[in-house]
């Protein structure tokens, strides 16, 4: 029966593959890579001059969620504060406090049309106080939502979980809790339960075969679950003790076992997609993990940079038991290759042809042989006094990498360093952008902006 039901995976899997160009349908596409090969997206815009500009729609209130798409339709989601326009603090600073953003918010889901930017429907999925804080540079609306083309799941951390049909029908909702995060606090740091720093939630649901599946690493009883598509019934619940963590989980079929793969700083790791058994597991990564774990070629690619340390791990697919680096080594069996200071706080990488590219918060972007982990440049994006958090997505020949200052630079693939454009966007972006059908979708502060030639 098992056998049975990988195949069933791999079918689902090579489905999705085939429409990945038209469909964008999670967080950085159909196989969280961020990759649209086939598509022919420009290089250069002019906002101002209406270059290579299809639309710009507005969105009320703040999200730092991407855009997914499905067919004509976009959706995104959006906290919108009912007293005041809440404040976005953006840029390179070390203060870990919590944004005055507590008045009642409304948790909105939106459907464009792909086309024309034009609003199709938008749903309320929750009004109310939040019920926990946000850091000075998220929202409330960081998730990115999920779609296999007859449902879409948004999730909105401790707002709850909300299954629509396309149409913006509610299927379902649940209620997971109040999924408090909160940074790991250093020096004799007081009982969890005082710590009154919160940063919000920001880990998407993924969709794969009738399963919705869920990260939620918080301050106590942290799990990773897999629910039923149909009416969101929990399936299994794995329980899972690390701190918060800010990322997204990803599906592995690579290799004998389809897996969950999460990040984390005491356990990153492999779970069973069927049953939601621990395969494997490593510690050692950045203390406020942000980065999806990325697949290619039967390497698993692992990161983070937050606290003492900020490693970049190489682990392959067929990896079983505590596969952590001991005693200085930078492989083993199941650790292809590492580089101890070579990981991003915010971005996910991208593997293009044989290289990896990964994208530090200020701006310092690596590029790596994805097989071997040589590094073959190391150089700066801009001047150095922004920040990045938008994860790269590329398309045929160009790699997008945007500045939280609106700053987008496009990167030729390869081993030497060159940027072949820098485009302005006017407004912050945060949110890692989609592409679809020759067209390269940005969600700004305050837009949504469909970025192509004109047809």
């Amino acid at each position: 029966m098992r056998p049975l039901r990988l195949l069933l995976y791999a079918s689902l899997l090579v489905s999705s593959v085939s429409h990945a160009q038209n469909n964008w349908p999670s967080f950085r596409g159909a196989n969280a890579d961020g990759l649209a090969l086939s598509c022919n997206t420009p290089a250069t815009w002019n906002l101002e001059k209406s270059q290579n500009i299809l639309w710009k729609t507005a969105l009320p209130g703040l999200g730092h969620s991407s855009p997914v798409i499905w067919g004509n339709k976009l959706f995104v989601t959006s906290a919108i504060n009912q007293s005041k326009p809440a404040a976005l603090k953006v840029g390179l600073y070390g203060d870990p406090g919590s944004a005055e953003d507590n008045e009642a918010q409304q948790w909105k889901v939106y459907c464009l049309d792909k086309q024309t930017g034009a609003l199709l429907w938008e749903k309320v999925a929750r009004e109310g106080l939040p019920k926990q804080k946000r850091h000075t540079k998220a929202t409330h609306a960081n998730c990115t939502v999920a779609t296999n083309g007859k449902n879409l799941v948004a999730f909105f951390g401790s707002e709850g979980l909300y299954c629509y049909d396309l149409n913006g029908e509610l299927r379902w909702q649940k209620d997971l809790g109040t999924l408090r995060t909160s940074p790991v606090v250093y020096n004799d740091a007081p009982d969890p339960q005082g710590v009154d720093l919160e940063w919000g939630f920001a880990s998407s649901p993924v969709i794969y075969g009738n399963r919705v599946f869920v990260q939620c690493d918080i301050l106590t009883n942290g799990l990773v679950a897999a629910l039923d598509l149909t009416d969101g019934k929990e399936i299994w619940r794995t329980k899972r003790d690390d701190t918060a963590t800010w990322s997204t989980p990803t599906v592995c079929t690579e290799g004998s076992r389809a897996q969950l793969l999460v990040n984390g700083w005491k356990h990153m790791g492999g779970y069973d997609l069927e049953t939601g058994k621990e395969i494997w597991k490593m510690s050692g990564g950045g203390d406020c993990p942000v980065p999806t774990p990325l697949v290619w070629n039967g390497l698993i690619f692992l990161t983070s940079a937050h606290g003492p340390r900020r490693p970049l791990y190489a682990v392959r697919t067929d990896a079983s038991g505590d596969v952590s680096l001991r005693d200085g080594a930078a492989t083993n069996k199941f650790v292809a290759w590492s580089a101890l200071r070579g990981g991003a706080y915010m971005q996910t990488p991208l593997v293009y042809g044989d290289y990896l590219y990964s994208c530090h918060l200020d701006g310092i972007l690596s590029c790596y042989e994805a097989r071997t982990g040589k590094q073959m440049y190391k150089e700066r994006l801009g001047s150095g006094s922004g920040g990045y958090t938008a994860s790269p997505v590329a398309a045929n020949g160009k790699i997008y990498f945007a500045s939280e200052q609106g700053s987008v630079y496009v990167v030729k693939p390869g081993p030497q360093f060159t940027v072949l454009a820098t485009n302005q966007m006017e407004e912050v972006c945060m949110a890692t952008p989609a592409i679809s059908d020759g067209t390269i979708f940005f969600r700004t502060q305050g837009h949504v902006v469909a970025i192509g030639e004109r047809k």
